[in-house]
């Protein structure tokens, strides 16, 4: 039984260790931050059990002893426990508190440093806190309790950088100037480093303090001293990772630069992102999607008792083969079961999911949708038994009453549900309403519904400047009804059709 102590750097995939990354594809349990960006989370398998627990200045959603007590509760339970914290875990992390709960319990416990935000942010703001000349001492300091601190041992360093100081930052001036630093010493705020809604004010400590109703930056890393005044014009760079870009062709740079919004699903979204990362975007993801077990197992069950009734399994996507097989092996049975079925997919991603579990498709349609199935189909259907499990709620309705009224006979079963999500990440938010967004994809008319429900009444406004591409007909009429447009379909239905659809209008 281990708990690993994860950093998770600036809170987002492109500034997390490789160490991290494997570790969090293997956990079974993770323990997070508040800060911690959902993408993180979208790197752990989709059984892993994931908990929030707060740790944000003044919202906390549980108090050091809880958290604790659930280190050692979930280690005593699981082999392999991620305690995913902010930054470097060892730096005003508590990391103190929770080892000595996990190793007193008689936990193992492995801690994996992340890149702190105190080192990183002033980088991507252009402030080398060491530059030969300017500055040769660094104070790294909380700014939580500013009247615990010895100010006047703090006025000597060259370079002081606080954590957690946004609220007290007035104090801290006004300390620091009672110990002699000069008025117009530098003063650097730098907002949520390295994420798409960063922010940097540099000025000095006494334009701060004369700007009655600063506003308040949290989070933020607070640079004081001669390197806040001396900052270099460097770009953010959106490099995607070597073994992504060999796999892609040169004109694929062509999205460099670029925002994208990905709506797919939690947990699946990350194929077409690695896809879009490779051909130079920067991407933000915002599911749209929570793919959940239907609301009851009987209708399914069922049909799988009596699989030697009907002639064609009909499978039209990646979920319905995954929930469809993994109910199958529940029942102890394995793809020998289907022996006398002739399956049927709709789509290429279909066809390679049901592959992963030793099955070829008997008929697969030219184009990756349902109508293509029915007017291909390569038999008479009349008189033949179709099993088709799919979505609980929300599928079209088109090839159950094209293949019933030609005589045949469809049982239709739940095998798997898509919901919205609670809430939208407030980070994606944020870079919609700034305008940092210049394109967006929906791979499912669900999608386009969901988006719409998260974001609000404000949604086709905050798309205004923002370009639709959808990946296909049945999508892109949702797009018309509740956005007003779409600027882009897919010629080909597919993930690998929606990247180039995205690049002709690069």
């Amino acid at each position: 039984m281990t708990v690993y102590f994860v950093g998770a750097g600036l809170g987002s995939t492109r500034y997390l260790t490789l160490e991290a990354w494997i570790c969090l594809q293997q956990a079974e349990v993770v323990l997070y931050d508040a800060l911690i960006s959902p993408s993180l989370l979208e790197l752990t398998p989709c059984e892993c059990l994931r908990v929030a627990v707060g740790k944000r200045a003044r919202a906390e959603a549980l108090s050091q002893a809880e958290i604790n007590q659930l280190l050692v509760s979930y280690g005593r339970q699981y082999r392999r426990v991620v305690r995913l914290k902010s930054g470097d875990p060892g730096l005003f992390g508590r990391l103190h508190q929770e080892l000595e709960a996990v190793l007193k319990a008689g936990l193992e416990a492995v801690v994996i440093p992340g890149v702190s935000s105190a080192l990183a942010a002033p980088l991507l703001a252009g402030l080398c806190v060491t530059a030969k000349d300017v500055s040769q001492s660094v104070a790294i300091l909380s700014g939580h309790a500013p009247e615990t601190l010895p100010w006047s041992a703090i006025a000597q360093m060259e370079t002081l950088i606080f954590l957690m100081a946004t609220r007290s930052l007035r104090s801290i001036v006004e300390q620091l100037l009672k110990q002699g630093r000069s008025p117009t010493e530098g003063l650097a705020i730098l907002q949520w480093a390295g994420q798409p809604q960063q922010q940097f004010w540099l000025g000095t400590l006494e334009r701060y303090l004369s700007t009655p109703h600063f506003p308040d930056m949290a989070p933020a890393v607070v640079v004081i001293g001669a390197i806040a005044q001396k900052r270099y014009p460097v770009a953010s760079l959106d490099l995607a990772f070597p073994e992504f870009l060999r796999t892609f062709p040169p004109s694929m740079s062509r999205l460099h630069g670029k925002t994208i919004l990905v709506t797919r699903a939690a947990g699946q979204a990350n194929e077409f992102t690695q896809q879009l990362t490779a051909a130079g975007a920067r991407v933000l993801e915002m599911p749209t999607l929570e793919i959940v077990p239907p609301s009851s197992w009987q209708p399914l069950d069922q049909a799988l008792a009596q699989l030697d009734a009907f002639d064609w399994l009909v499978l039209t996507s990646h979920n319905a083969v995954t929930f469809f097989m993994e109910r199958l092996q529940h029942h102890g049975k394995d793809s020998r079961a289907l022996a006398g079925l002739k399956i049927a997919v709709v789509g290429a991603k279909t066809a390679q999911t049901l592959s992963r579990y030793g099955l070829v498709a008997d008929f697969t349609p030219s184009e990756f949708v349902a109508d293509a199935l029915v007017a291909e189909f390569p038999e008479p259907v009349a008189g033949l038994r179709f099993l088709f499990p799919r979505v609980e709620t929300g599928g079209r309705p088109l090839l159950v009453e094209r293949f019933t009224a030609a005589g045949a006979a469809v049982v239709e079963v739940p095998a798997y549900d898509s919901r919205c999500p609670q809430a939208a990440d407030p980070e994606v938010l944020a870079a919609l309403q700034a305008g940092q967004v210049d394109m967006v994809t929906f791979t499912s008319s669900k999608t386009v519904q969901h988006f719409c429900q998260l974001v609000g009444a404000k949604a086709a406004e905050l798309l205004r400047n923002v370009q639709i591409v959808s990946i296909g007909p049945q999508t892109s009429q949702t797009c018309c009804q509740l956005l007003g447009r779409v600027d882009v379909e897919a010629t080909e239905y597919t993930l690998e059709g929606l990247v180039q659809a995205l690049l002709q209008i690069t």
